[in-house]
Parts: structure tokens; sequence; C-alpha cells
């Protein structure tokens, strides 16, 4: 299966900034190893700032610490690159911007990286929405075939997916 290309991932950016703009939502985006590509997606669109507020690429744990308050016993325990890194992204963003939903992308591009168990085109993806006063996060586990810019094509492609869920 090739990789979502530029019109696929403008066509998903489109619907998503449409059903922002109709619930009168913002979201925020922390990414690593999209690198701020979820982000330009999501800007491309004239009129994103109706809905857009702003986006971290967190790539070293470093950052992710300082920036969105990733515990360093999650990222010890469990790696960067895993459910609890990605929800704790997710919740972070959602925190530090006061947006209505974050998304965050967190996995191995590749060609290197891959670790036991983790291997290139491992990706977790985390979406931590406000309702009611609560913070609801979920998150997905992928495993994408392909080279650096095929995954983080179909990671992109993905985040915006699920921003179109309920």
């Amino acid at each position: 299966m090739p990789a979502p290309g530029d019109s696929t991932l403008y066509r998903l950016a489109r619907r998503v900034g449409q059903k922002l703009r109709k619930a009168g939502a913002s979201v925020v985006t922390a990414e690593s190893c999209t690198g701020g590509f979820l982000a330009k997606c999501l800007t491309d669109l004239s009129g994103s700032s109706d809905y857009f507020d702003r986006g971290w690429v967190t790539y070293s744990n470093a950052a992710k610490q300082k920036l969105l308050g990733v515990s360093p016993r999650v990222l010890e325990r469990h790696g960067a690159v895993s459910e609890p890194a990605a929800l704790a992204m997710a919740r972070g963003a959602l925190k530090a911007a006061g947006a209505t939903v974050a998304v965050a992308v967190t996995g191995i591009a590749g060609p290197t990286g891959a670790t036991p168990g983790k291997p290139v085109g491992t990706v977790w993806i985390a979406w931590a929405r406000r309702h009611r006063g609560h913070v609801r996060a979920t998150a997905q586990h992928h495993c994408f075939a392909g080279n650096r810019d095929t995954v983080r094509r179909r990671s992109v492609a993905a985040a915006l997916s699920g921003l179109l869920q309920p």
C-alpha cells in the first residue's frame, strides 16, 4: 500500500478543520517522529488559525519532559515509544495550551532506532479531549510498513483520522 500523498493528507486536514470550526474547538499537536508534519498539514489550510492553537516538536526525551511534563519514570519504564508516553504527551499538550483537543505522535520512523519489541514503523498516537470538565485520553498502536517518509505520512493520516472520531 502506498503512502498517503499530499492530496490525501490535505483532504483529511480539511475535514478536521471543518469539524473543529463547526464545534468551536481548537487543537494542539505534540509530535516526535513526525517532526511537525502533522502541524504543517493542519496549518497548510487558509483559516487554520480559527482552530489550530499551537504545536510542539518534542523529539528528545528531555523536551518531552520539559515542554509537555512527561514523567522521567514513564520514559525510563516504558520508553518514549509507548502508550504511556503518547498519553502523557497528549495530556501535557492539552494542559499547557488549554485547547479542546490534543494529538500526540511518537514512534520509530527509521531506518534506524529499532529496539527489541519495537521495530521500525512502531508508532503510538494519542488523543486527549476535554469533555464536561474532564480529560479523556485514548491511544492507538500502529506498526506501519515502509520507509521513513511512508511511516511518517501514515502516522499523520492516522492522527488526522483520529481527530475525526467522536
